[in-house]
C-alpha cells in the first residue's frame, strides 16, 4: 500500500492525540501539554505527558514514546495498516490502494464483513427468540449474566439446514460459503454448516466478527465447532477475546491463556479481563509473537488434566526456537481435573490469582517434565535426562539464551545428583594412559610446576587449554558443540570468546584459525592470541603434531571431550567443597570436619590427575 510520508504526516495532523488517548485514560491539561498516569506501567503520580503540538506522548517513567499510530499498535493492539485504517476513517481520509487487484480485495473483504456482522445479529435475535430458550437456560446454569452475554455477543443456530442460508439469502450461496458459514458438497444444495448450537462471535483485534465458535446444546460431536479458514480468519494467526484482552493487558501488565473461548468469558466476568485463548489448535508461533506484542512473559493457564499439560508441553516445545532476550513462556499449574472456570467458580478469583502469582518460567517447566518422565536410578537413566535437557538446549536459536539455560540445567542436575557421590573423583577413559614399564603403581609423583600452577588458578587453567585448543583446531568446535554449548566460562573474555566459536562453527561448514581470528573485535582479538600463546601446550590436544590430521587428531578430540568433561565438573566440585567450607566454619563437628577433608582430597586427586594424564614431557607418563 503506498503509503507515502506526506499522507502519514497529513494523517497525524488531522488527528488529536490527547483525545484520542483520552478515550480511554484520563488526561489532565498542564501547561501547552497534557499530563496521565500512564496506561504502559503502574504508577501513583503523572509521569506521561502528550503534546498535541508535536504529535507525540512520552513517559518519563517507563520511556514509552511514539505518535497517534504508534498509540493505537502499543495500547489496542492492532497490527500497522488496522491502525491506519482506523485513524484514517476517523480523520476523514482515504487510504490508498496500491492496485485495481487490491483495491478488489479489499472490497470482497469488506462485503465478508457486512456478511458476518449480518450473521452475527442473526444468531442474536434466534437467543432471545422462542427457540432461545434452551440455550439461554444453559447459559443461566453456567453462571453466566445477562451483561456477559451482550458483552461477548452469545447467539443460535437454530437446528435447521436452512436457516441461516435463508435469513442471508440476500449475498447469495457463493458469499456465505466463502465466508465459511455454508458447506458447498458436489451434487448437493449448499446448507448452514453451525446447527443447533450455542454461537460465540470470534472479533479481530478492530472487534470485528471474522468467524464463529459453536457449542452443541444436545448429543453429537464434535462439542465445538469453529469456522474454517477463510479470507477473513486463519485460526493460527487468530487469539480468542483479542480486542477485549488487549487495552485490559496494558493496565495489568499481563495476558493469560487458556484453552477455550468459554474459560475466556468466565474469567472475564470474574474479573479477569486480560484472557485470550487460541482456537482448536496448539498454541502457534505466530501466536506466540502476538502475545509477546502485548506482554514479555504471557501466563498459560492451562487445564489440569492431562490433555492441557500436554498442551502447555507443547507450547514450551515450540516457544524455544523463538525465545529472545526478556521473552519467554510462564506456566500456572491448576489443580488436577479443574480447568479455570471450575477454580474460580469453586475457590473465587483469590485462588486463581494466588496461582498467577507463583507461575513456573519456562526453564523450570522443561526440567520438572524432564525429571519426572521416567527413573533417574541409574547412570544410563541421567544420561538420559542430560540427553533430552540437550535437544531442549539446541532447539534454542539464541546463543546467549541456550548457553543460560545450559547453565540452569546444570546447576538443577548438579543439585539433584552431586549429593549422592560420596566416593572420591578416579578419571578414566581417555585419560587413562598406559604406564612405561617399569612403574609403580604405589609410587606418587609429586606435583611439578604444571600442578601447581593449575591449583593455584583453578578451573580457568583447564578453560584456557581447551579454549586454545578450539582456536588451533577450529574443527574440533563442530565436534564438541553440543558439550560446550551448555559451559559458561567465568571469565567474561572467555564467555564472550566461545560464544563466537560456536556461533561461527554453526554457521559454517569449514573453519580454520585465520578467519576465526579475523572476525574477532579487538578486545576478543587479543584474547585469542593470548591464549593461543598461554601454555596451554602442557595439554596433549594443544601439542603441533594434532594438527595435521590421521589418528593424531582423533586422539586430540577423544582427549579434549574428556577434558571438556571434567572442565564442566569441576566448578561443581569447587562449589561443594566452599560450601562444606562454610558449614565448618558456622559449626565445627566431626561429621563437618570429616566432608571438608574428603572434598579437598577429591579435589587435589582431580586437579593432580588432570596435570598427570596431560604434561608437556610425555615420558614422564
Amino acid at each position: 500500500m503506498a503509503l507515502t510520508p506526506q499522507w502519514l504526516d497529513e494523517l497525524r495532523a488531522r488527528v488529536t492525540l490527547s483525545a484520542l488517548i483520552g478515550r480511554t485514560v484520563k488526561v489532565t491539561k498542564a501547561g501547552r501539554e497534557f499530563k496521565a498516569c500512564c496506561p504502559f506501567h503502574n504508577e501513583k503520580s503523572p509521569s506521561f505527558t502528550i503534546n498535541d503540538e508535536k504529535g507525540f506522548y512520552h513517559c518519563f517513567g517507563c520511556s514509552a514514546h511514539g505518535d497517534a499510530i504508534r498509540w493505537m499498535t502499543d495500547q489496542r493492539g492492532l497490527s500497522f495498516m488496522d491502525a491506519i485504517k482506523e485513524l484514517a476513517a476517523e480523520a476523514g481520509m482515504e487510504v490508498p490502494a496500491p492496485d485495481p487487484k487490491a483495491a478488489q480485495r479489499a472490497e470482497k473483504a469488506n462485503s465478508l464483513y457486512d456478511v458476518m456482522t449480518a450473521a452475527q445479529d442473526w444468531f442474536v435475535k434466534q437467543l432471545l427468540g422462542v427457540e432461545g430458550s434452551a440455550a439461554r437456560g444453559y447459559l443461566k446454569q453456567r453462571g453466566f449474566t445477562v451483561q456477559t452475554i451482550r458483552d461477548f455477543g452469545f447467539g443460535l443456530a437454530s437446528d435447521n439446514r436452512t436457516g441461516l442460508k435463508t435469513a442471508l439469502k440476500q449475498f447469495g450461496d457463493p458469499m456465505l460459503i466463502e465466508a465459511g458459514l455454508l458447506i458447498s458438497v458436489d451434487g448437493k444444495a449448499p446448507y448452514d454448516r453451525f446447527r443447533g448450537r450455542l454461537m460465540i462471535p470470534i472479533r479481530d483485534p478492530r472487534g470485528r466478527v471474522i468467524a464463529f465458535g459453536g457449542r452443541i446444546l444436545a448429543e453429537g460431536e464434535p462439542k465445538y465447532l469453529n469456522s474454517p479458514d477463510t479470507p477473513l480468519f486463519d485460526k493460527g494467526r487468530t487469539l480468542y477475546n483479542l480486542d477485549k484482552c488487549s487495552p485490559a493487558a496494558r493496565q495489568t501488565g499481563r495476558v493469560i491463556v487458556v484453552e477455550g473461548y468459554m474459560d475466556v468469558i468466565a474469567l472475564a466476568q470474574a474479573g479477569f479481563a486480560d484472557a485470550v485463548a487460541p482456537l482448536g489448535t496448539a498454541l502457534t508461533e505466530q501466536q506466540i509473537q502476538m502475545l509477546w506484542r502485548m506482554t514479555e512473559k504471557p501466563l498459560l493457564c492451562f487445564d489440569g488434566d492431562s490433555a492441557g499439560q500436554k498442551a502447555a508441553m507443547r507450547a514450551a516445545l515450540r516457544a524455544l526456537p523463538l525465545l529472545k532476550p526478556g521473552h519467554s513462556l510462564q506456566f500456572v499449574t491448576l489443580p488436577e481435573g479443574q480447568d479455570p472456570d471450575d477454580l474460580v467458580k469453586a475457590s473465587g478469583a483469590a485462588a486463581l490469582t494466588a496461582l498467577l502469582g507463583s507461575s513456573q518460567p519456562l526453564v523450570e517447566r522443561l526440567w520438572r517434565a524432564e525429571v519426572s518422565a521416567g527413573p533417574l536410578d541409574t547412570p544410563e537413566d541421567r544420561a538420559g535426562l542430560r540427553q533430552r535437557l540437550g535437544t531442549h538446549m539446541a532447539n534454542i536459536a539464541d546463543g546467549e539464551i541456550r548457553r543460560h539455560y545450559g547453565d540452569a540445567f546444570r546447576e538443577r542436575f548438579d543439585n539433584l545428583f552431586v549429593p549422592r557421590r560420596n566416593a572420591p573423583f578416579t578419571p578414566s577413559g581417555p585419560f587413562v594412559r598406559a604406564r612405561k614399564p617399569g612403574w609403580n603403581k604405589t609410587q606418587t609423583l609429586p606435583p611439578g610446576a604444571e600442578t601447581k600452577s593449575f591449583n593455584a588458578k583453578g578451573s580457568d587453567f583447564l578453560v584456557q587449554g581447551v579454549l586454545a585448543a578450539l582456536l588451533r583446531h577450529p574443527a574440533l568446535i563442530a565436534q564438541h558443540h553440543e558439550a560446550l554449548s551448555d559451559f559458561v566460562p567465568p571469565d567474561p573474555n572467555h564467555a564472550a570468546l566461545l560464544n563466537v566459536m560456536l556461533n561461527e562453527s554453526f554457521g559454517k561448514e569449514t573453519l580454520d584459525t585465520e578467519c576465526l581470528i579475523t572476525i574477532l573485535d579487538e578486545k576478543l582479538y587479543n584474547v585469542a592470541t593470548a591464549l593461543l600463546h598461554s601454555n596451554g601446550m602442557v595439554f596433549a590436544f594443544n601439542r603441533a603434531e594434532f594438527g595435521t590430521g590421521g589418528d593424531g587428531f582423533t586422539n586430540a578430540s577423544k582427549d579434549l571431550g574428556e577434558a571438556i568433561r571434567l572442565m564442566k565438573q569441576r566448578p561443581a566440585l569447587e562449589e561443594a567443597l566452599e560450601r562444606a567450607t562454610q558449614s565448618a566454619g558456622l559449626e565445627m563437628t566431626e561429621e563437618t570436619f570429616a566432608e571438608q577433608q574428603r572434598l579437598r582430597h577429591e579435589k587435589k586427586v582431580f586437579d593432580d590427575r588432570i596435570i598427570e594424564f596431560f604434561r608437556r614431557d610425555a615420558n614422564s607418563l
